[in-house]
């Protein structure tokens, strides 16, 4: 259902895990999609057409530490993997809020690394019917669900690797980059501190690009004032394909809008998407260098 854990051997030294950092791997990255239940159906069949893949089961699960009841569900396609929930109750706070869900190869390990890096633990860790959940909070506002499970799971690797799109003002970029980057074990691969305005909905002006890489996946920190047209801002992912144009054919064939149309930027060709719930997503093709 909701989530996936690894179970570690219970002869691997703590020193061990944390020196080669808490991830599993991106393909235990899960972007967290929250949509009224009559929206499910919709949602799953859209996002099933336009990027291939499969859901899980559908099943009706308390996934919060205090009552709730949401149909829950996981989408697995070649370019990312999304939770998505339904929730039949009002939906406990603060979830709704946290963008996508890692797997942690040790929950408490991972929970005091995170505050030694200087998250804020919002949710503390508590038992889902599958293993263990907690929610942090990165500077800049930014939340994160963390997870474990008690059944190990074994996901081939994504085809391509989706992007976490993480927006924050100048006055945090540098302390969130340093908190995850020192949590993840990650790098800065690129900061473009002119990137085109154009990226983010502007006619003019430019703005701070910065890529990170780390065993979680990728990342692409968007440093901006906070004058942001719709939709930039409400995207958490950007999900990678062979072929943007083809795969905007299947995302409109299958009830999603496309609210930007393609544009070419950074190496890359993209457009924002919304598909039926209401979520909105970037899409991207890698364009061959010349």
């Amino acid at each position: 259902m909701r989530r996936t854990f690894l179970m570690l051997s219970l002869a691997a030294p703590l020193s061990a895990m944390a020196a080669a950092g808490p991830a599993v791997g991106p393909q235990y990255d899960t972007s967290h999609v929250y949509v009224a239940p009559n929206d499910v159906d919709a949602f799953v069949q859209s996002f099933t057409s336009t990027f291939g893949g499969k859901s899980t089961a559908q099943v009706v699960a308390d996934v919060t530490p205090t009552p709730s009841s949401t149909t829950s569900q996981l989408l697995q396609t070649p370019s990312g993997t999304v939770s998505l929930f339904g929730f039949k109750t009002p939906i406990p706070h603060p979830f709704g809020d946290e963008r996508n869900g890692y797997l942690v190869k040790d929950m408490d390990l991972a929970i005091q690394q995170a505050r030694q890096a200087g998250a804020d633990v919002i949710v503390a860790p508590f038992p889902d019917p599958i293993g263990r959940d907690a929610v942090v909070q990165w500077p800049g506002g930014v939340n994160m669900q963390l997870y474990w499970h008690t059944t190990a799971p074994n996901y081939a690797a994504f085809q391509y690797v989706p992007e976490n799109r993480v927006y924050v003002s100048a006055d945090r970029a540098p302390a969130f980059i340093k908190a995850f980057t020192t949590f993840s074990h990650g790098r800065v691969v690129a900061d473009d501190k002119h990137a085109p305005g154009a990226e983010i909905g502007r006619d003019k002006g430019t703005y701070e690009r910065v890529r990170i890489s780390s065993d979680f996946g990728h990342m692409t920190v968007l440093v901006t004032d906070g004058h942001l047209p719709f939709p930039y801002g409400h995207e958490t992912t950007g999900y990678e394909v062979a072929d943007l144009n083809a795969t905007l054919q299947k995302a409109t064939g299958s009830g999603a809008t496309v609210l930007v149309p393609a544009a070419s930027s950074d190496g890359r060709q993209a457009a924002m998407v919304q598909f039926p719930g209401g979520y909105v997503a970037e899409i991207h093709q890698v364009l061959a260098k010349k």
